[in-house]
C-alpha cells in the first residue's frame, strides 16, 4: 500500500512539472501588438526574465530615431513570421507578430519590440535574422 501510495506521488510530480513547462514554453516567447483602441496600441511580451532585463537595458540617452527602430522591426518580425510558419523547424517562434510597416506604432513599443528582438538573440541566442542584425552595444 505504501509503495503504491509513493508511486501515485512521483508520478502526480512529474505530471505536474511536465505542465507547467509546457505552459511556461507556449507563453515565455508569446508577442502580441495589440489595438487598444484606434490609435494605441499596447506590446505584450510573456517573458518575465525579458521585463527585468530591459528594465536595466532601457536607457533613454541611447534612444536612435524612430526610424531606425521601425526600419530594424521591419525586417526582425518579418522573419520571425516567416520562422513562426515552420514551428516543426523553429518550435521557438510560436506566435506570429504581425507587425504592419505601414502602422504608426509610436516610439515606445517600437523601442520595446526592438529591444525584444536584441534580448532573443544576445541574451536568448536564437538568431532571427540571417545575416544578423544591428550591433548594439548592451550595458
Amino acid at each position: 500500500m505504501k509503495k503504491l501510495i509513493v508511486w501515485i506521488g512521483i508520478l502526480a510530480f512529474v505530471v505536474s512539472c511536465t505542465t507547467q513547462q509546457k505552459i511556461t514554453g507556449q507563453k515565455a516567447n508569446s508577442v502580441v501588438i495589440e489595438n487598444k483602441d484606434s490609435t494605441q496600441y499596447q506590446l505584450t511580451i510573456l517573458d518575465p526574465q525579458f521585463e527585468n532585463w530591459y528594465t536595466l537595458h532601457n536607457n533613454p540617452s541611447q534612444y536612435r530615431q524612430l526610424s531606425y527602430y521601425e526600419n530594424w522591426n521591419r525586417q526582425y518580425a518579418a522573419a520571425w513570421d516567416a520562422k513562426a510558419a515552420n514551428p516543426m523547424r523553429y518550435p521557438f517562434f510560436q506566435s506570429i507578430i504581425g507587425y504592419d510597416p505601414n502602422v504608426e506604432y509610436g516610439m515606445k513599443l517600437n523601442h520595446k519590440l526592438f529591444y525584444y528582438f536584441q534580448y532573443v538573440e544576445h541574451v536568448l541566442n536564437i538568431p532571427i535574422l540571417s545575416g544578423g542584425g544591428p550591433h548594439v552595444i548592451l550595458n
